[in-house]
């Protein structure tokens, strides 16, 4: 009985070891799509960790604030004060969308905190063509 335990024991080990590494090499592989669809090398790897930090592209954060331009900064803030008032859940708003607002606009100042420290990059639209 003791050995069919075991065996049972290593079959499971092995099993849940098989599984972990696939979605390991799946994640790798998200990974490195993530960086090419942002241009690739280290800079597209730098936009798909901030993507994936802040849980949206700069492009969604860019169309739920309605924002066409990042250098128009009254226009942002206009807009994400106007939508955070709204969704105000004491109001009858949504905090879901409340709280998605809120992180487009983290998403859309962390860009132009980049932006701002390193000029010598161009600004991007968020769909990883590196066109503005």
């Amino acid at each position: 009985m003791a050995k069919q335990l075991i065996a049972v024991l290593i079959a499971g080990g092995r099993i849940v070891g098989q599984a972990f590494a696939k979605a390991f090499r799946q994640e790798l592989e998200m990974s490195r799509q993530a960086a090419a669809r942002h241009g690739g090398g280290r800079h597209g790897e730098k936009k798909a960790a901030t993507d994936i930090a802040y849980g949206m592209s700069l492009q969604e954060a860019k169309e739920i604030l309605n924002v066409k331009d990042l250098s128009d900064k009254e226009a942002i803030v206009k807009n994400y004060e106007h939508l955070f008032a709204v969704n105000d859940k004491v109001k009858g708003g949504s905090f879901y969308v409340q709280s998605k607002v809120v992180r487009a606009k983290e998403r859309i100042d962390k860009e132009i905190e980049t932006v701002e420290s390193n000029p010598t990059d161009s600004q991007s639209d968020g769909s990883g063509s590196g066109k503005t």
